[in-house]
């Protein structure tokens, strides 16, 4: 079986995933020994059939996660793979295969959707003819999800329907407010919808309403999370060792995990990385609003954070951050020790 889970929105991607593992824990194998995640950005194509085949003796089926191979350097693992994935056909004791890739976003050429790859450098590049037949083999599978960024009325309903899972309830008009703080990251949207609910549970003694208002955003939610972002880059730009360190503790203790962490430093990067090519190339702010579609408030930090670095400097640290990703998963080192060990070097 071949799943595959893609798109710009990895807080919802990665939901998903996760759920699918917890199914497979839970169904299949308790003891988590068949279960193997590989780096697919860096995966040779002998290390992934290596993991394909065969089906442990400990489990029924192995669970194999391929995280963004579409960003591998490899022109030609694209077409073994599909050959290969065509070969082995759909048997009904096949491992189940996930293919989950954050780098891959939806575009309209002429009223047809198009895949596109999201480049290192910020731009969007159309993919190459095997990686083109590779996501068409992929998009083609019966479980094929992709997670494109939700426009404002979507992202709204979104985060009422979150709030709801989780025993809340949020206006509108508070929805709203929390996507003006936090934009469409789900990660920190997710972080604060648990804040505000917490906190109006604990007050459930003393108040009658229990719904997320605006007056509730306003108090509580302070893009805590984006400032802290903000105030890392910007500490990394004027080499502040100690500063970085400082922030970077705080975000830590702040109960984000490491990976989650990771995901959202890349993220503000890659801003700064278009918004630097961008202005590089001659483009003004209202050009950059209109092209990039960013949060008035995002864009405009982004723009007075990316005067700092030059385009190079950018490229350099969103390598060094994909790399700690890399180590990460394949067991070779931890999301937090590779963030604190990238601020020491600066």
């Amino acid at each position: 079986m071949i799943i595959f889970l893609y798109g710009e929105d990895n807080f919802r991607s990665r939901l998903k995933l996760n759920e699918l593992k917890d199914k497979y824990l839970k169904e299949v194998d308790r003891s988590g020994s068949g279960l193997k995640v590989l780096a697919g950005a860096k995966a040779a194509f002998s290390e992934i059939t290596e993991a394909v085949n065969p089906s442990s003796l400990l489990s029924k089926k192995r669970l194999i996660v391929i995280e963004d191979i579409f960003i591998n350097k490899s022109s030609e693992i694209f077409g073994k793979l599909l050959d290969y994935l065509k070969s082995r056909g759909n048997k009904s004791d096949d491992n189940i295969i996930i293919f989950w890739d954050e780098n891959l976003k939806m575009k309209k050429i002429k009223n047809v959707l198009s895949p596109f790859l999201i480049g290192s450098d910020g731009r969007d590049k159309p993919l190459f003819k095997a990686q083109a037949e590779f996501y068409k083999f992929l998009a083609g599978q019966k479980y094929s999800y992709g997670f494109n960024i939700l426009s404002h009325t979507e992202l709204a309903a979104w985060v009422k329907n979150e709030a709801a899972k989780r025993g809340g309830k949020i206006s509108a008009a508070a929805a709203a407010a929390l996507i003006g703080l936090a934009g469409s990251d789900g990660w920190q949207i997710s972080n604060e919808l648990d804040k505000l609910i917490s906190f109006k549970a604990a007050a459930r003694l003393t108040e009658t309403r229990l719904e997320i208002e605006v007056e509730d955003i306003k108090s509580l939610v302070r893009g805590k999370f984006s400032d802290n972002i903000f105030s890392l880059t910007d500490a990394i730009s004027v080499k502040n060792r100690a500063l970085a360190v400082k922030l970077l503790d705080e975000l830590t203790e702040s109960g984000l995990e490491g990976r989650y962490l990771l995901s959202m430093i890349i993220r503000q990067f890659k801003i700064l990385l278009q918004i630097r090519q961008a202005l590089d190339t001659g483009s003004g702010p209202r050009q950059l609003a209109a092209v990039l579609r960013l949060h008035p408030f995002v864009l405009q930090k982004g723009l007075a954070q990316a005067g700092d670095f030059s385009l190079a400097a950018l490229k350099n640290i969103l390598s060094q951050l994909i790399d700690i990703d890399y180590l990460a998963k394949s067991g070779r080192g931890d999301y937090t020790t590779g963030l604190g060990m990238l601020v020491a070097r600066i």
